[in-house]
């Protein structure tokens, strides 16, 4: 009996130290989630997710519409020159865009992990932002402001080929439809010289009839048509995305304007407090020195 009291009271404190640890553990944990800032990662994981659509699916559709030119619209190279190369710009530029903002979604990821730190540090009464902090915010703030305008003309921008392909699209469709009493097809024709996108002298620079439906049955339009929208609801999402880093910047950065001057205010209340204990204290000694 006396050799199983101690095994059972060793028994007792495993159990306790594993239920200790455990417990860290537990509270480890939550304190890290709170620490992220989950508003900023949702915007990041948006404007990721819209980028990437934007410039993949963006930059395929310009190959493949290039290529569906060549083919069908504009069979003398020298004719679409300027176009290839506006469209190899458009895919440099396409590629800048990727590599920016993958960058800075990660910098504004880290800045919203910053200001989160910032305020669980000021509800531990251990906050002391600087002017630094602060201008760091305004500037992200406005800078992001601006691409959200940029982003917005893009968005717009992007929508003209979809509204393009779209109306090929229906043509054809109407071409095809059961119900179609059209007596001469060939004089249904879509010219492409009549959107700006190839001169006027390009040949043939039109399709019309069973050449127009044939165009419309390539993968060549298919996949150009299909990654125009999706590339068009990836611009979407990332001006979404700004507008949401957008709001999380102005409340961040109204928050630590706020808590300046809520610890200048603490700071001299403090002060005032300091002096009146000091003044009483001097008075009850002058006090206990006169009655002696």
């Amino acid at each position: 009996m006396d050799g199983t009291k101690p095994a059972m009271e060793s028994n007792a404190e495993e159990t306790q130290d594993e239920g200790q640890e455990s417990k860290g553990c537990f509270e480890c944990c939550i304190k890290c989630l709170g620490g992220v800032p989950y508003a900023s990662l949702v915007a990041t994981i948006l404007c990721f997710s819209g980028v990437a659509l934007f410039c993949g699916c963006g930059h395929v559709a310009l190959t493949s519409t290039l290529t569906m030119l060549e083919n069908h619209f504009s069979r003398v190279s020298s004719d679409h020159a300027t176009l290839a190369l506006v469209i190899q710009i458009f895919q440099y530029i396409i590629y800048g865009i990727a590599s920016f903002f993958f960058v800075y979604a990660i910098i504004l990821l880290a800045e919203g992990f910053y200001t989160t730190s910032a305020i669980k540090k000021e509800l531990q009464s251990d906050f002391k932002t600087t002017v630094c902090g602060r201008c760091i915010t305004a500037f992200f703030m406005f800078l992001t402001y601006i691409l959200a305008l940029a982003f917005l003309a893009i968005f717009g921008f992007t929508g003209i080929p979809v509204f393009l392909f779209f109306n090929m699209w229906t043509t054809c469709a109407a071409m095809r439809a059961p119900d179609a009493n059209i007596t001469s097809p060939d004089s249904i024709c879509v010219d492409v010289r009549q959107y700006g996108i190839i001169p006027w002298n390009a040949t043939p620079g039109k399709a019309c009839g069973a050449t127009l439906g044939d165009i419309c049955n390539t993968s060549e339009f298919y996949l150009s048509y299909h990654l125009y929208i999706v590339a068009f609801a990836g611009a979407g999402a990332t001006v979404i995305a700004l507008i949401h880093y957008l709001m999380i910047l102005s409340a961040n950065w109204a928050y630590l304007k706020s808590a300046v001057s809520t610890h200048d205010y603490q700071d001299i209340k403090t002060k005032d407090d300091q002096d009146l204990e000091a003044e009483a204290r001097s008075k009850d000694g002058q006090n206990s020195s006169s009655y002696s």
